[in-house]
């Protein structure tokens, strides 16, 4: 069955003939020709032969490697707006709480904004189709407040207990991928890049451009968690931070010759400190930028080894329904020479679960137990040794902070508790936090946590059905593994010659037991409250980053979290060791 669909889609591949050997594509097209006309002709039932086709292309692009993809006509524009960098809407943010939807934020400069549409209304219809209750879900909304620029969409708006309507004409709505950076001090900026999309170069020039201008002498840029995007967006970032004619990155594959990308004079931060925030979640076009940063001594890495994603797509518009197949044309490889495409020779499934893999073997803690072959070093313009194979390997490691994370986290995460109570506050709260602080300078040194507002919390978390303290399957059974290997006895059993005289030989009187399980069960009681301290400072700061995040813009979240952030603290420290730049031969 596979190599039925494999011929079938060979006819949507209806490209120039690039193949090595053009008697098999030739065969191919007329297999594939054959047996659609055989089916369409002779086959018992009638069949619709687009779907066959659509589960043909998806199961051959499966057989190349993980990143190649088709996409259906019907997914297509959803699937490029992110990367385009805008949608036609009526530029609202809302969220969905108790079947309601709310308005989140009115986006500055949009359809919605100009007609007076505030944070807090609530949307309760869209052109006359009820929007509350069974119809307050996100493909809904999404759907019909969004369409092609210039139409009319009717929405009825809930504020202060009386219904208006507003017609709303749906025009181009930006997504920003540089939103995030500001002066942490008199000296030192910080950017934050979401993806690359269209617009990503120019929006970093500008808030580059920004911070230069107040004073900056020394950038973080922080490139945690953005999965990539355009290639051309990440050569133009790269170029400001290098000087003028040095190689970026170069592109190379059985069909594609060689291409080289090499920086250009006129970047705006050619000298100066910079240190580049990736992790395991930087992919693409982050790596591009990171790896060209640190192959020309140009600024310290650090953080967690990133993706290892080195395959370059390039988009195929398919003939007949404008479906779209994004097909590896290339390998790109750092101006060292290194691919940082990890392998995937062991199937997709175990290539996609390489991060939970990371994490079970303990590389996000400790980052000895990453494999560095010597057939896969290389050097940096100043002869630092670096790796490839498998993502940028950062100068400066920074784990992951477990202790955070507790159980109580988890569940709040899990159930929307956390993100719920933050809109069921504000809900009630917005405008008198609002008059109270007036600026996030006011909210962010003056708005406590403890007292009324956490016991609220408490009570709003214990009515979702999440329970502190709560012991889990999986907390259980480490604790369990750990009782039964403090119990077990080698010698005894190199001696025993059955399992009876095995266990007879371990048994502890029932005092001796007793004490014992009940040691180790206080031990790990203690264990779980020091954790649940850490947790809960930063669940609270969690709290505290969303309601300024929706009060006075996203960027406050992060400037709220930063000090509990262990990898931008680190950054910081980084930036002003003397000692570490000329150590590591790094140019500022």
């Amino acid at each position: 069955m596979k190599h039925l669909f494999l011929t079938i889609a060979i006819i949507l591949l209806s490209l120039p003939a690039f193949s090595r050997n053009n008697n098999d594509l030739r065969t191919a097209r007329t297999n594939s020709d054959f047996l659609l006309n055989l089916i369409h002709l002779r086959y018992v039932d009638q069949v619709e032969l687009m779907p066959l086709v659509e589960r043909g292309t998806i199961e051959i692009l499966r057989h190349l490697d993980p990143h190649s993809q088709f996409i259906p006509a019907r997914d297509v524009q959803r699937a490029n707006e992110a990367l385009q960098g805008a949608f036609y809407g009526i530029g609202v943010a809302f969220n969905i709480l108790n079947d309601t939807v709310i308005v989140m934020e009115a986006l500055s400069g949009g359809p919605s904004e100009r007609l007076g549409i505030q944070a807090g209304d609530r949307i309760v219809t869209i052109d006359g189709i009820n929007a509350t209750g069974d119809s307050a879900r996100n493909d809904f909304v999404f759907s019909n407040l969004r369409g092609p620029r210039g139409t009319i969409v009717t929405i009825g708006i809930l504020r202060n207990g009386e219904v208006r309507e507003f017609r709303i004409v749906r025009d181009r709505i930006p997504i920003h991928t540089v939103e995030v950076f500001f002066m942490e001090n008199e000296n030192t900026g910080y950017i934050s890049v979401d993806r690359f999309s269209q617009r990503t170069a120019t929006e970093f020039r500008a808030a580059l451009q920004s911070l230069i201008q107040q004073g900056a002498e020394n950038i973080i840029l922080d490139l945690r968690g953005n999965s990539g995007g355009f290639m051309d967006q990440a050569i133009e970032m790269a170029n400001e931070f290098l000087e003028g004619n040095l190689l970026i990155v170069y592109m190379e594959g059985a069909n594609q010759p060689r291409q080289n990308s090499m920086s250009t004079r006129g970047g705006m931060f050619r000298t100066g400190r910079l240190v580049v925030l990736v992790d395991e979640r930087s992919a693409s076009a982050s790596e591009i930028v990171s790896g060209a940063i640190q192959d020309h001594d140009r600024g310290i890495i650090v953080g967690r080894r990133t993706f290892g994603k080195g395959l370059v797509q390039r988009p195929f518009v398919v003939p007949g329904d404008s479906s779209e197949i994004r097909l590896t044309i290339a390998r790109y490889y750092t101006p060292s020479g290194r691919s940082i495409q990890k392998p995937f020779n062991d199937g997709f499934e175990q290539y996609f679960e390489d991060l939970m893999n990371r994490f079970t073997r303990g590389e996000l803690v400790h980052p000895d137990s990453i494999m560095l072959p010597d057939s896969l070093r290389f050097f940096t313009s100043g002869g630092r040794v670096v790796y490839g194979g498998g993502g940028i390997i950062p100068d400066i490691f920074t784990p992951i902070d477990t202790n955070r994370v507790s159980d109580f986290f988890v569940d709040l995460r899990r159930t929307g508790a956390l993100n719920n109570f933050i809109m069921t506050y504000l809900d009630r709260e917005r405008q008198n936090l609002l008059e109270t602080y007036p600026t996030f300078e006011d909210f962010y040194n003056n708005f406590q946590i403890e007292g009324r507002f956490a016991e609220e919390f408490e009570q709003f978390a214990e009515e979702a059905g999440v329970r502190r303290n709560s012991i889990r399957a999986l907390t259980a059974n480490v604790f369990l593994n750990r009782m039964l290997s403090e119990m077990r006895d080698n010698v005894a059993l190199a001696e025993s010659q059955t399992y009876r005289e095995y266990i007879e030989s371990i048994l502890w009187s029932e005092e001796k037991m007793r004490d014992f399980l009940m040691n180790l069960a206080d031990e790990e009681d203690a264990t779980q409250r020091r954790l649940q301290e850490s947790s809960d400072r930063f669940i609270f700061r969690n709290l505290k980053a969303g309601l300024a995040q929706n009060l006075y813009g996203r960027r406050y979240f992060f400037k709220t979290m930063r000090a509990m952030d262990p990898a931008y603290q680190r950054a910081l420290m980084v930036i002003q060791d003397d000692d570490l730049f000329r150590q590591l031969g790094i140019s500022h």
